[in-house]
């Protein structure tokens, strides 16, 4: 008895630094819709199976007056000068969340958290995640990010606990 009270006295201990290990995602605390709103190309994501074969992927944002934004997400399959792909979807913003956690929906009744963790002051860049931290995309307006900030971007994602071993660059070299 004393033995299997403490294997159970151990597993709740590991259990319990697990979760103080854990860090919960935090979002920015604010974005400007307006601001957000436009073109943006992927620099690097996790790598995710509506995505494969992708290269040149990039996504834009515009506000619609029925409360909701529109999504268009486009890359080229198998190559810079391969067919287009495109995806449309509408994304919801959720109410007190400063405008940085929203649920994007491309196939009704799916959606997925599209959570704003890492922004620009002048929105030059974005990072987007999910709480579970299973998705990542680093998002520029430029095709090309400086090294400087790439960086500065993994070095703030390594302490918010990503395991930057899944990050893959983007191939933005397109015509």
């Amino acid at each position: 008895m004393i033995r299997y009270a403490a294997i159970v006295w151990a597993f709740l201990l590991a259990s319990m630094a697990f979760v103080c290990d854990a860090q919960p995602l935090r979002t920015v605390p604010s974005v400007d819709v307006n601001k957000y709103a436009g073109k943006w190309y992927e620099i690097a994501s996790f790598p995710q199976r509506f995505q494969k074969g992708c290269h040149c992927t990039t996504a834009e944002y515009e506000l619609c007056d029925r409360g909701y934004v529109i999504v268009h997400n486009r890359c080229r399959k198998d190559g810079p000068n391969g067919k287009v792909k495109e995806a449309w979807g509408k994304a919801f913003i959720q109410k007190n969340s400063g405008n940085a956690k929203l649920k994007v929906r491309f196939r009704w009744p799916f959606s997925g958290k599209y959570w704003i963790i890492d922004l620009a002051d002048n929105y030059s860049y974005a990072v987007v995640s999910h709480p579970n931290k299973k998705y990542l995309w680093i998002l520029s307006r430029s095709p090309q990010m400086s090294t400087d900030t790439y960086q500065a971007i993994l070095a703030r994602l390594e302490k918010k606990g990503f395991d930057l071993e899944k990050l893959r660059r983007t191939d933005q070299v397109c015509k």
